[in-house]
Parts: C-alpha cells; structure tokens; sequence
C-alpha cells in the first residue's frame, strides 16, 4: 500500500512537511510505502469551471502549463492521500486551493476515482486559523466519500521558524496518533476488500433551489 501526501506550503521543508513526516513515520512502520508531492512553490492555475475534464472523461485537466495532471495520477495511484497546508489569512495556501479545486473536481466528473481511499488533512500554524483551514481540507476528503482517520484532537501543528512544530509536544503526539490510526483504516479497508461487499455508488443528484 501507499500515501501520497500533498504539501501546500512554499516551504519544502517548513512545519507542514515535519507534521506530513511525522505522520508518514507511523505508516512506514507498518510497511505504507509514502510519497510527498510539493505543490505549494508551483505557480498553478485556478479551475476555471469549464466542465472539460467531465466532458473529455479522460481524467484531466484542459489547463495547460503545470504538473497537475501528473499528480492526479498519482493521487489515483495510491491508496491513501494526506493533504498538508500553512495557514494563510486563515485559510489554505493559495496555490494548493487552486491545485485541490482541479483534482478533486477532475476525479469526481471521472467516476470518483478517490472515492473510498483513505484521506486525511494536517495544517500548520504560528498562532490561530489552523481549524478553519483543517475544516477547508476536509471539505475535499468527505466531498468524495474518502475514509477519513481521526487522531486524539484536531490534526493541527504549530510553530513558526521551520522546525519550531517538534517542539509542539502535543502537536507530535496528534500526527503521530494519526499516522497510526490511518494505517489500521487502511489496513482494516485491505482486509475487508475481499469479504466485505462495497457499496454501489450512486449517481449525483443536482437539486437548484432557485425557481
């Protein structure tokens, strides 16, 4: 099995990457190949809602210019993702909004091919906004019916320089829990595949509220 992991920050190896690390830590210890994409010093273009991508079923993006066809695939690829961002104005970073907003609508107009993979989201913080911007990754993860582990509160980090999140005891403790936590889900979903029957998907239902 595998996780890839997204980092949304600027900085290669600032405190989003140590919280992704520590989580990766755990899952390497039960034998979860892992993999971190660093998305956040890319300039990336915004979704532009041309419905292309659902139109083309080809499960890419017409935009041109940058790697996020190649990161779908490998999102498609693993069995888990992990989305890691800053927070900035309490809020994600900019450029892994606009990646997120590409890949998720390019896998849900394409038979939701995260659908049922194990995800989760861990933020990064100096002071506050760290739950708004956790609540904001989620909206992805439960958008298409991933499996999303939990830990023992709420998968923020905090620190300043790079580095400065170790020193956040509780922190580690919270990564580290659900590092572990998000190896047993993956494990538990392997295991089942076989005996456990997976519920059929059910086409979306669009409902407009203006008359």
């Amino acid at each position: 099995m595998k996780v890839v992991a997204i980092n949304g920050s600027p900085h290669k190896k600032g405190n989003t990457y140590h919280a992704i690390n520590i989580v990766f830590n755990e899952l390497e210890k039960e034998g979860i190949e892992t993999e971190i994409i660093h998305v956040g010093h890319k300039a990336i273009s915004s979704c532009i809602a041309c419905g292309m991508c659902a139109k083309n079923q080809d499960e890419k993006c017409i935009i041109k210019g940058d790697d996020v066809n190649y990161w779908i695939q490998k999102m498609k690829e693993a069995d888990g993702i992990l989305l890691g961002s800053p927070v900035h104005y309490a809020s994600l970073g900019g450029n892994l909004k606009s990646f997120l907003d590409r890949a998720f609508y390019v896998a849900g107009a394409n038979k939701s091919f995260f659908r049922h993979k194990v995800g989760a989201s861990v933020v990064a913080v100096r002071r506050s906004g760290g739950l708004p911007t956790f609540n904001e990754l989620n909206n992805y993860l439960s958008y298409c019916e991933m499996l999303i582990p939990t830990s023992c509160y709420w998968n923020v980090i905090h620190g300043t320089k790079p580095g400065d999140a170790l020193e956040d005891k509780e922190g580690v403790q919270i990564m580290r829990v659900l590092g572990k936590n998000m190896a047993w889900l993956m494990k538990l979903v392997e295991a089942g595949k076989s005996t456990v029957k997976e519920p059929e998907k059910e086409e979306k239902e669009w409902t407009s509220f203006i008359r």
